[in-house]
């Protein structure tokens, strides 16, 4: 073969691998809507905020869905997949089944944006991740620049759901572990337990804390076991702080006292390397909300679909 030829063929593969690898490459930024829909992020805040009025408990749990998702092969809205005899749905993972909620409110948020758009160019991903900071606003907390352009996937898996999914039973070995193997160190890790500022917890994931444990205030136990028998009672529900609507810094609060409600919670403040980030935090609020909203951005940046890879799906249960 001419040389010339060969040399342009060489070139050529070069130029083409080099267009398919960024195709599938592409950073995420905060303005990737502005041109091609510049309604939709005000569409989710305005839903977001609809809800948020009608239920505040519904704001936690949107946060709530984008951890959980973002645990399970990156930030992909794989936790929105419906069981199909391909897909094994995330929903019935141990964390989730009987327990995830605000499905209905992502699926309200995607029709009203569609709508908006003219055609399907947000990704449930991004949805899901812009819900999650509008929700933390709506019930005042921080706000943060959300990086956007991910895309949806076409697969999910209740498997490394269980695996991944931080379990309330953990200690903090455990936990540490988890947060590691998602690029998250021991900051984030507590800074994002913060999280449980706002909402509810079931009895089935703290009954053996308030009936078994002795790091717990005798007091804050006795209360619980109230709503909280030793058997029975599964779902009822206790909040994971004094002002579970509310963001603020009370949690932490609640760890240095004892009243942890999840041994997952208290495991943060038991003598280890964790007491330190702590005690930041119940000292200072407005700490805790400047590193909550860094450690949330570097959360969505776990294992983003960008570029040609996954979908954007037209209805964020089921793939196109």
């Amino acid at each position: 073969m001419d040389l010339n030829i060969m040399i342009f063929l060489s070139l050529f593969i070069f130029f083409i691998f080099s267009i398919v690898t960024a195709s599938s490459d592409i950073p995420l930024s905060p303005s990737y809507y502005d041109r091609v829909c510049p309604e939709a992020l005000p569409t989710i805040k305005r839903v977001v905020e609809e809800v948020v009025a009608k239920e505040r408990r519904m704001g936690a749990s949107l946060l709530r869905l984008h951890f959980h998702d973002c645990f399970v092969n990156g930030c992909d809205a794989s936790v929105l997949l419906d069981q199909t005899s391909t897909i094994d749905s995330e929903k019935n993972a141990a964390a989730n089944v009987n327990s995830a909620r605000g499905f209905e409110v992502i699926d309200k948020i995607k029709f009203e944006v569609d709508k908006v758009c003219r055609r399907p160019v947000v990704s449930c991903a991004d949805i899901l991740t812009v819900a999650a900071r509008d929700s933390v606003v709506a019930l005042g907390g921080p706000s943060w620049n959300v990086k956007l352009g991910r895309r949806d996937s076409t697969t999910a898996s209740r498997a490394a759901a269980n695996a991944n999914i931080p379990s309330p039973f953990m200690d903090l070995p455990a936990l540490i572990d988890n947060f590691e193997n998602q690029g998250l160190d021991e900051d984030d890790l507590v800074v994002l337990s913060g999280a449980h500022t706002l909402g509810f917890a079931q009895c089935r994931t703290f009954r053996d804390r308030i009936y078994n444990h002795t790091n717990i205030d005798t007091m804050f136990a006795r209360h619980l076991q109230t709503i909280c028998p030793q058997v029975g009672g599964d779902t009822r529900l206790a909040p994971l702080d004094p002002t579970p609507a509310s963001f603020d810094n009370k949690y932490f609060t609640n760890l240095v006292s004892k009243k942890g409600l999840l041994r997952s919670d208290q495991a943060l403040f038991t003598g280890g390397e964790t007491n330190e980030y702590v005690e930041k935090y119940n000292k200072n609020q407005n700490k805790f909300s400047k590193d909550f909203a860094k450690s949330m951005i570097k959360m969505g940046d776990i294992m983003p679909l960008t570029g040609k890879r996954g979908q954007i799906r037209k209805d964020c249960k089921k793939v196109n």
